[in-house]
C-alpha cells in the first residue's frame, strides 16, 4: 500500500503533482492527480481504446462532487480555472492510498467518505464508488454528482461549441449520452435515487502541465446531468462509467474479479522484495491487447506501443511475474512483422503500414528472444518459429538493409541516413536531428555482436554444422575492429560514435551496453573503467544521464515548449531504464557475491521514493538531470519498470525463492 497523509493531501502544490493511473488492459485508461484536479488534458475518469490499443478518446474527464449533510454542502471536487482554484476540495482530503485501486477518504462536516476508483480489466469501463465510513448522528447524507464529459481524442482538448447534442437518454439505473457522431456512446450505470438533466458548459479548465509544456492548456468541459444520491450505513453511492449498457450491482463483481486479479500479480513475485511486488503490479498496467495477442504500451499517458520499447521491457515487464504466455505471443507477431530483416518500430494509431526507422530495436529483439528461452526452456518456440527469422535478420545485416544499416567490411554495423533518427537517441525538431549518431553508434555495435553470438549459440544447440564457424568468424571480426577504434584513452571508456568524420566522444551511457548485455567484447579491465567512468559522470539516484556535465551540450532540465524539451531530451536528463544495464554492468565487473548485491540493492534504494512521487507505484520515463530531479515526461513508463523489475530477479536475488508473502511497500509520504 502506498499512501498519502492529510499533509500532503490538502498541500496542493504536493497533491497536484502526485498522480494515479488505472488501466484496463486494452490500452484504455483513467488518470488524475491526487487532489482531484485535472492538470493534463490527459487526465480524465474513462480514457476508451476503440481499436484496442489504440484509438483512443478521453469520454469522461471527471466529477463534480459535492457532500450534503442537514442545510451544510460541502465540495470535494478541486479545480484549476484560469486565474482560480475552485472549489477547494483538497482542503478536506485527508488521505489517498493505492490499495490496491486509488482510495480517497473526505473528512466533511462530522463526516468520513471514501471514495474508490478502478478499471475493469478487458473492458473500457471505470467504477466509482463512494461510501461512509463514519457519520454525523441523525443527519442524513446525501451526494451530488455531475458528470464533465469531453468526447474528444485524448490528444486534444474540447472547446464550448453548438455542434454538440445534449440529449440524455434514460433507462432504470441507466443514463448514456452521446454528444458527436462517431464517437461511442458513454453509459453510466447508476443507483442514484434522482437525476436532474440539464446543459450547462464548465468553462476554462487550465492544465498546468499543458502550460509547462507550451501546448494548448484550457478546455471547456460540458455538463449533462446531476446524480443524487442518499448514502450512510450500507447505502453506497456507485457509478459505473463505460462505453456498454451495465448495471451498478455488477460492481460489487468487477471489484472482487479485479482484487483477485492483482493479488495474482502480486502472489506470482518469487522474491521477498516489497519493491518487486509493487514494480509487478506496475507491470501490469503496460501490458495490453492487440488483435488476438498481447502488445506493451510504452508509457502512460501518451504513447502507444513501440518495437524497441517492447524488445527492451518485455523480459522484465512478463517473465518473472508468471506471464510468458504473453512473452510468447508478443515474440511470434512481432516475427510475423518482420520485413527486410527489420522489426517494425511502431504500429500507427490509425491502422496504415508499420514504420521500421530504426536499427536497436531489431537487435534487441535477439536479446528479448534469448532471455525468454532462458526463462521458460521452450526450445521449440524458438527452433521452430523464431530461429529462421532471427538468420533472415542476420542476413539482411550483411548485406544491407533500410536507412544504410549494414555490415561494414571491418565488422561493425553502419546506421543511419541524414534526417533520419535510428537509435534510441531518436529526438528531431523539424529537420534537426538533435542526437544524429550517424555512423556506427556504440551500442549498436554492443548489440550486433551479442547478436552474433546469440546466433552462434542457438545454431550449435540446433545441430548446424557451418552456421557456428561462420557465426564465430563475423564476431571475431566485429571485436577485432570495436576493441581498436572504439576506445576512447584519454576518457578511460568508449567513444559515443565512430564515423568517417572520426570518433565522438561525448561521455553518453550508451556505452554500457557493451559491458551489460549477455556477450561482451572487452576485457574486463575495460569493462571495469567503463563502468567507473558512467558512475562517476553518469549515474543518478534516479538512473543514468544522457550526457555528461561537464559537455558543453548538456541540458539539466527537462522543461519549456516542444523545441526546449527535445533539444534536452537526451542531452543530461535521467533515464531510470538505464539503471538495468548500469547494474548488470556492475554484477559483471564485481561478480555475484553477497556485497556486490547489497549494493546494488541500495542503488535502487531510491527508486522506492520515486514510487511516492509522481505517479504512485509507477516509474518516470525521465527525471531531470541536475537536481533535484522531479520526474518529467510520461508519468508512467515501461522500460523504466521492466529493467528495474529484471535486475532485482537477476542480479539482486538471482536464487532466492519465495519463502512467505511479501509485505506491502511501507510509505509515508505524510509529511
Amino acid at each position: 500500500m502506498i499512501e498519502c497523509g492529510a499533509a500532503v493531501c490538502s498541500d496542493l502544490e504536493q497533491s497536484g503533482r502526485r498522480e494515479w493511473l488505472e488501466t484496463n488492459g486494452l490500452g484504455g485508461f483513467a488518470c488524475s492527480t491526487i487532489s482531484g484536479m485535472n492538470t493534463r488534458r490527459y487526465h480524465g475518469l474513462l480514457t476508451a481504446a476503440t481499436k484496442p490499443p489504440v484509438g483512443r478518446v478521453l469520454l469522461l474527464s471527471k466529477f463534480e462532487e459535492t457532500v450534503v449533510i442537514g442545510n451544510q454542502r460541502f465540495d470535494v471536487s478541486t479545480n484549476r480555472y484560469v486565474g482560480a482554484i475552485h472549489p477547494h476540495g483538497f482542503e478536506v482530503l485527508s488521505s489517498f492510498r493505492l490499495d490496491p485501486f486509488p482510495v480517497s477518504t473526505f473528512e466533511v462536516g462530522g463526516a468520513r467518505i471514501e471514495k474508490t476508483v478502478f478499471m475493469v480489466h478487458g473492458s473500457n469501463t471505470t467504477v466509482i464508488e463512494y461510501r461512509v465510513l463514519k457519520a454525523p448522528r441523525s443527519r442524513a447524507i446525501r451526494l451530488e454528482i455531475r458528470p464533465l464529459i469531453a468526447f474528444r481524442d485524448y490528444h486534444s482538448t474540447t472547446h464550448e461549441n453548438g455542434g454538440l447534442d445534449p440529449t440524455v437518454r434514460q433507462e432504470d439505473g441507466l443514463v448514456s449520452v452521446s454528444p458527436y457522431a462517431g464517437m461511442p456512446r458513454l453509459y453510466l450505470a447508476h443507483d442514484a435515487a434522482d437525476i436532474q438533466t440539464q446543459g450547462t458548459w464548465y468553462r476554462q479548465f487550465f492544465y498546468s502541465v499543458e502550460a509547462e509544456r507550451g501546448l494548448d492548456a484550457v478546455e471547456d468541459l460540458f455538463n449533462p446531468m446531476t446524480l443524487y444520491f442518499e448514502i450512510g450505513g450500507k447505502r453506497a453511492a456507485t457509478i459505473i462509467a463505460s462505453d456498454a449498457p451495465c448495471k451498478a450491482a455488477d460492481a460489487a463483481k468487477f471489484r472482487r474479479v479485479e482484487e483477485a486479479r492483482r493479488a495474482a500479480i502480486g502472489s506470482s513475485v518469487t522474491v521477498e522484495d516489497p519493491l518487486a511486488r509493487q514494480l509487478a503490479l506496475a507491470a501490469d498496467q503496460f501490458l495490453v491487447r492487440r488483435d488476438d495477442g498481447s502488445t506493451v504500451i510504452a508509457g502512460y499517458p501518451w504513447f502507444t506501443d513501440w518495437g524497441r520499447d517492447t524488445m527492451i521491457a518485455l523480459p522484465g515487464l512478463t517473465l518473472f511475474t508468471g506471464n510468458t504466455a504473453a512473452a510468447r505471443g508478443i515474440l511470434l507477431k512481432f516475427a510475423e512483422h518482420v520485413d527486410m530483416g527489420m522489426l517494425p518500430n511502431r504500429f500507427p494509431d490509425a491502422g496504415e503500414a508499420p514504420e521500421f526507422n530504426t536499427v536497436d530495436a531489431t537487435l534487441w529483439f535477439f536479446e528479448a528472444v534469448m532471455a525468454y528461452l532462458a526463462r521458460t526452456g521452450d526450445e521449440a518456440l524458438v527452433r521452430d518459429k523464431l530461429y529462421g527469422v532471427l538468420k533472415e535478420i542476420i542476413e539482411w545485416h550483411i548485406r544491407g538493409t533500410r536507412y544504410g544499416i549494414r555490415m561494414l567490411e571491418n565488422g561493425l554495423l553502419n546506421a543511419g541516413e541524414p534526417g533520419v533518427q535510428l537509435t534510441w537517441m531518436d529526438a528531431k525538431i523539424g529537420d534537426w536531428v538533435v542526437t544524429p549518431r550517424t555512423g556506427c553508434p556504440v551500442e549498436i555495435q554492443a548489440l550486433w555482436f551479442n547478436a552474433l553470438k546469440i546466433m552462434e549459440e542457438l545454431s550449435v544447440r540446433f545441430g548446424e554444422k557451418e552456421s557456428p564457424k561462420r557465426y564465430q568468424s563475423l564476431a571475431s571480426a566485429t571485436q577485432r575492429t570495436f576493441n581498436h577504434v572504439f576506445w576512447n584513452s584519454q576518457e578511460n571508456c568508449l567513444y559515443d560514435v565512430v564515423s568517417d568524420s572520426g570518433p565522438d566522444a561525448s561521455v553518453r551511457p550508451n556505452q554500457i551496453f557493451a559491458v551489460s548485455l549477455r556477450h561482451s567484447m572487452m576485457q574486463w579491465q575495460r569493462q571495469a573503467n567503463v563502468l567507473s567512468t558512467v558512475e562517476q559522470r553518469l549515474l543518478t539516484p534516479c538512473g543514468l544521464r544522457t550526457l555528461s556535465p561537464d559537455n558543453p551540450n548538456y541540458k539539466g532540465r527537462y522543461e519549456g515548449d516542444t523545441y526546449h524539451r527535445d533539444a534536452a531530451y537526451h542531452q543530461g536528463t535521467v533515464w531510470p531504464w538505464l539503471l538495468g544495464p548500469f547494474i548488470s554492468a556492475y554484477c559483471r565487473v564485481h561478480g555475484s557475491s553477497d556485497s556486490s548485491r547489497e549494493h546494488v540493492r541500495e542503488l535502487l534504494r531510491p527508486i522506492e521514493e520515486c514510487l511516492r512521487d509522481g505517479a504512485l507505484g509507477q516509474i518516470a520515463e525521465i527525471y531531470d538531470g541536475d537536481e533535484p530531479q522531479r520526474p518529467r515526461g510520461c508519468f508512467a513508463q515501461a522500460w523504466s519498470v521492466a529493467e528495474v523489475l529484471r535486475v532485482i530477479f537477476e542480479d539482486v536475488y538471482p536464487a532466492k525463492k519465495k519463502q512467505m508473502q511479501a509485505p506491502a511497500i511501507a510509505t509515508s509520504a505524510r509529511n
